[in-house]
């Protein structure tokens, strides 16, 4: 199956640089819902069977655009949700958050923000719901999740995905395309970055 998983689009939490990881979290601003109407055109060209969103709003907003033009409903899956940020939600020090999420690349998957998740809480449930998606049996399908979560899975399931990007980060309404089986494992086909031009994926 093919997986066109897409950041958000930007909030205003992302704009003030703070770490909202629980419910409900920031709407969508005002780029974010031009970002959210410019995705419709990005993947005009592209199949989609079903449109799958964490329960965080703004996940919702992004991807409802697309759906009311496929005709398609959004399913809602907890497991999508931001990496938890713990007793540092809704701080502007990044600091302890992202010295974590290195330190499960490093191969410390037990590090953790007291209040927050360790690699295993969050991969099992990014996993469980991604295992969900797939029995589903559709063949073409859009995850709307989050920046955090995207990055570290797709780090850790999609090989030559951290080669490609490097330590960049990624942006609002970026959407990564992989194709693969959980049993037989993912490839990276390609990081579609928004950028001005509105050049759709192929």
């Amino acid at each position: 199956m093919r997986l066109l998983l897409v950041r958000h689009g930007q909030t205003r939490s992302n704009v003030a640089m703070v770490l909202d990881t629980m419910h409900p979290g920031a709407g969508l601003d005002e780029t974010g819902l031009e970002q959210a109407q410019a995705l419709v055109e990005r993947l005009a060209e592209l199949p989609i069977d079903a449109i799958y969103v964490s329960d965080l709003p703004r996940t919702a907003q992004t991807a409802t655009p697309l759906a009311v033009l496929r005709g398609l409903e959004l399913t809602v899956l907890p497991g999508l949700r931001e990496i938890q940020a713990g007793e540092d939600e809704m701080s502007p020090d990044w600091l302890r958050y992202v010295s974590t999420l290195r330190a499960w690349w490093e191969g410390d998957p037990g590090a953790k923000i007291p209040g927050g998740e360790d690699a295993h809480q969050f991969l099992e449930r990014f996993d469980a719901a991604i295992d969900q998606i797939v029995r589903a049996g559709h063949d073409h399908v859009v995850v709307v999740s989050h920046g955090a979560a995207l990055r570290v899975w797709t780090e850790h399931r999609i090989p030559g995905f951290n080669a490609l990007v490097g330590h960049q980060g990624l942006p609002n309404t970026t959407v990564i395309v992989a194709e693969g089986h959980p049993e037989t494992g993912w490839s990276l086909v390609s990081v579609d970055f928004p950028d001005a031009s509105g050049s759709p994926l192929r």
